[in-house]
Order: structure tokens, then sequence, then C-alpha cells
């Protein structure tokens, strides 16, 4: 794994070659520690408004690649412009009843901060001392009309912070041909103890997006097989592979500390472990899509726009 100290507003050469390459950048210190106690500031303020009292108790669940038993009740499936709150599995005991406070009991807060929380929303334009601002970053991946959307701080509880097995983000936010890369911000140092990212790196190249997540199906989402492309367009020629067999000592461990910036392609395959240990950690993450000319953003997919589209993230 490699790591750069040096970013331009945008990304230098050697980082887009090694984004390309492997298909996730870690990039330290993209956010000043000001923005991330403002951001952990505001977090924790969205976690003590929660009442739980008139909250369906919703628990996220990803169902893996799979999609199975992946959250969709209204409460999700609507969230497309608004906050809401998403609770750990673990969180309940045998009553159906919440065994941790409401604050470290909570697996995720999604998924419209981008829009409706001003020091998220912050993040798109810059902040004094943010480093790879994301228009820089996507202007220099080559989008040409890209699109904010699924925002979300995901708090990795202490103790009961779920597994979030190996996925590939387009899987969930699909464009034909695929386009969705990830930005996630480490409010919170991210370890091996409390559930890091791995990555397979170079998998971006192999993976395809074999299944997408859409709306339907007995519980609201429901996997389908994707007859659209399964690789983004290639404007740097590189020649695909075939699928491979993958050996679980071939994941990278990705810590970062707080401030540090991950970029994740939406083909990679990447996944987070449990978090037993008594220290969570808190990231906010947000996704961007294309959506220019030859670019689709399909009806069916669990995530609609809101009123006015996706955000833009060129003004």
């Amino acid at each position: 794994m490699s790591t750069f100290s040096e970013p331009k507003p945008g990304l230098n050469p050697e980082q887009l070659s090694f984004f390309h390459t492997n298909g996730y950048l870690i990039i330290p210190s993209a956010l000043p520690p000001t923005t991330v106690t403002n951001l952990l500031n505001q977090t924790h303020s969205l976690l003590s408004s929660l009442d739980i009292t008139t909250h369906p108790l919703t628990k996220f669940s990803t169902g893996g690649q799979d999609g199975t038993d992946h959250v969709g009740d209204d409460y999700f499936l609507s969230s497309g412009d608004k906050i809401r709150f998403f609770f750990e599995q673990d969180a309940f005991g045998p009553d159906g009843q919440l065994t941790k406070p409401k604050h470290l009991a909570v697996n995720k807060i999604g998924h419209f901060l981008h829009g409706l929380s001003p020091p998220f929303a912050e993040l798109l334009k810059g902040v004094p001392g943010q480093r790879a601002l994301p228009k820089d970053v996507a202007k220099d991946l080559g989008f040409e009309d890209p699109r904010c959307l699924q925002s979300m701080v995901i708090c990795k509880q202490p103790e009961i912070g779920g597994a979030v097995p190996p996925h590939q983000d387009s899987t969930f936010l699909y464009t034909d041909p695929p386009s969705a890369v990830g930005f996630w911000y480490a409010l919170e140092d991210a370890t091996r103890e409390n559930g890091c990212l791995s990555f397979l790196p170079g998998s971006h190249l192999w993976s395809r997006i074999r299944q997408r997540l859409v709306r339907g199906g007995r519980t609201g989402t429901e996997m389908v097989e994707n007859e659209g492309r399964q690789f983004p367009r290639d404007t740097r020629e590189m020649k695909y592979g075939e699928d491979k067999k993958v050996e679980e000592e071939e994941y990278v461990m990705g810590e970062v500390k707080a401030g540090d910036l991950v970029l994740i392609h939406g083909n990679l395959l990447h996944k987070s472990e449990r978090n037993l240990s008594k220290k969570g950690r808190m990231i906010y993450t947000f996704h961007v899509i294309e959506q220019g000319e030859g670019y689709k953003y399909d009806e069916r997919n669990w995530l609609q726009p809101p009123e006015g589209g996706f955000t833009r993230l060129y003004q």
C-alpha cells in the first residue's frame, strides 16, 4: 500500500497512476483538524437529535455482494433527499429493544448530508486547508458532468460494528457504463482493531459489475443480473482481464488517520471487518457518478435523484 503526502488541488501524476493501477488511493491530511472536529461535532449533534420514540428502528444490512436481506423498507428507500438514521443489527436484544445508548447504536446517517447539513456540504466546494477538492479530483479522473450522491456518516460502533463483506460500489449506484467513485473521509483513526477498510488492489480491472441492487422484490430491494456494461468507459486503453479466484491474503489493509481521504473505484472489491474493540471509527463518505453524454443512471436503482437532480460538482 502507498500513500502520498504532497497532493495538489487535484491529483498529481503519481497519484493518478496509483489509482488507475490499484483502484484506490489514500491521501493523507486531506481535511484540516478543525474541519474534522466540526464534522464530528455535527455528527454528535445529529445523533443527539434522534428521537427513537418515533423511529421505525430500521437496521442497516448490506446483504453482501448477492444482496440477500439488504435493507429495503420505505424509510430506507425514501432517504435520498433526507437525513435518516440506521441502526447496527447487533444493537438490539432478543426483545427487539436497544441494548446500547442511541449514540452508540446507529450504524449510519444518510443519505443527503451533502445537501442538508452545511458542515458536510462545504466539503464539495472546499474549506480552508482542504486538499484534493472533489471537483478537482473529478476533473483529473476525466469526469465531464460529475454528480454527488449518497452521502453518509458511517459510525462503526465499538463492540457491535458490523462487518461489510467484499463488494463493489457500482453494484449499488449503477450507471451504464459504470462510473462511480467513492470519497471516504476518516473522521477518526481507522485501524485493524476497529474495522478499517481492506482493498483488493487491481480488482477493478478484472472484477465485473455482474449484478445490481434495484427496487423491488420481497424486501423492497433485490439483486438482478446486470444487462448493461460491466466496466467503465476506458479512456486509457487498459485491457480488462477475466474474473479471478481471490485469496483472503491478497486484500491490503487500509489503516488511515483522522482527516485522510480514500478514493475508491466503483469496480474495486473492498470490505471491512467487525469492530469488536472499545473504540469506534466514524467516517464521512459520498459518491460521485458521471451524468455526462453517454451515461445513464437507471430508474430502477434503489437511490433515485431528489427534486432538481443529483448535486453538480462543476458549478
